[in-house]
């Protein structure tokens, strides 16, 4: 279709479009006599859009929440979820807000050891660079998009975030590999229930699972309901089962066959061929698909600068492998989602303080 605004390419790895909004008016009015244009446009660039320039949502935040329903029929509402209140907009509840700064008091990732790749560059590769999910895989049927808009950000060299794509890295796959997780399945934990390889690694006893709690099965590769083509779906040490998986019907553990097949699979999605390092400016809007990328944060020196950053997450079609299926995450009758969870943060929080400790 001919867009109403210039689709530019993003990366030099080939994924991603950005659009220049010069005019917010022009902007708004294109998405309301032609709705399905920027959803169409993140599906070209393989589920990557960056929108530039609408300083306006700072004032409107609702506007973010519009914007949001372009890319499916269901915006989740935070105040519906167990997230922290101090960590939801305070006017509009389908905001999350990503802060360093209190009462929000999010704290930036731990920097890479070393910080630079060998060529002085930003580190992506896992396990050079930690922290690479796709949002909330711990949920059958999972989010499928999610809307991401810097308020305050850090000088370009820090604070970036980090996209693989997950069709060019499944595309590179050997066929042996391709043929190896065909039809298998990675198993998504909750955070905090005391599963993740951290936690496992150091004798930490994981939470009793309520039905809402529990670990998740998803397709390693799935197929896109909408672009009908095949990604890496995966995320790594946080997100992922590391007691009963990482890989379902394979040895389990930090040391098992699942794990070593995660970690190679890990290795090569993250690579730099199949990666972005976005550099954030004020008002960037980024769009992202996590049916088909994964993302990581960055460091960045949370004592001298503050980060502000809003977040909608958009549901409604995972595709027709979910059809049918109740959420995961609500709970039964007679429960709340909140049971358990003080159990689960105290986890997180040992968690944190025994790798504190760690020579």
């Amino acid at each position: 279709m001919k867009y109403p605004l210039k689709l530019s390419p993003l990366s030099e790895q080939g994924f991603g479009g950005v659009i220049d909004v010069d005019e917010s008016a022009i902007f708004y009015q294109s998405t309301q006599e032609n709705p399905e244009w920027l959803s169409e446009a993140m599906d070209i660039s393989d589920g990557l859009l960056l929108i530039k320039g609408l300083s306006d949502i700072v004032e409107y935040p609702e506007r973010l929440v519009e914007l949001s329903y372009l890319f499916g029929n269901e915006v989740e509402n935070y105040l519906d979820t167990p997230t922290p209140r101090n960590m939801i907009h305070n006017d509009v509840g389908e905001i999350l807000v990503i802060s360093n700064r209190p009462p929000y008091d999010r704290q930036p990732p731990v920097r890479p050891d070393p910080p630079t790749t060998e060529s002085g560059g930003v580190p992506v590769q896992f396990p050079h660079l930690k922290g690479w999910h796709t949002d909330q895989s711990f949920r059958r049927p999972p989010p499928d998009v999610s809307l991401f808009y810097g308020v305050e950000v850090t000088p370009h060299g820090q604070g970036q975030t980090l996209f693989a794509n997950g069709y060019a890295a499944y595309k590179g796959l050997s066929d042996e590999l391709k043929k190896k997780i065909e039809g298998v399945s990675g198993l998504h934990a909750l955070l905090g229930t005391g599963r993740s390889r951290q936690a496992v690694q150091h004798g930490l006893t994981a939470m009793e699972l309520l039905p809402h709690q529990q670990s998740q099965p998803q397709p390693i590769v799935r197929i896109h309901p909408v672009t009908k083509h095949p990604a890496l779906y995966l995320c790594e040490y946080g997100q992922m089962d590391w007691l009963d998986g990482p890989i379902v019907g394979m040895e389990p553990g930090p040391d098992g066959e699942g794990a070593a097949l995660l970690h190679e699979l890990m290795v090569h999605f993250t690579g730099p061929e199949y990666t972005y390092v976005h550099e954030w400016d004020v008002f960037d809007l980024v769009v992202y698909d996590n049916r088909c990328l994964a993302h990581s944060a960055t460091w960045f020196d949370g004592e001298k600068y503050d980060r502000v950053m809003w977040r909608t997450t958009v549901n409604g079609n995972p595709g027709p492998e979910y059809d049918g299926e109740s959420r995961s995450w609500i709970p039964q009758e007679g429960q709340s989602l909140l049971d358990g969870l003080g159990e689960a943060r105290w986890d997180n929080l040992t968690v944190n303080q025994v790798m504190s400790k760690k020579p």
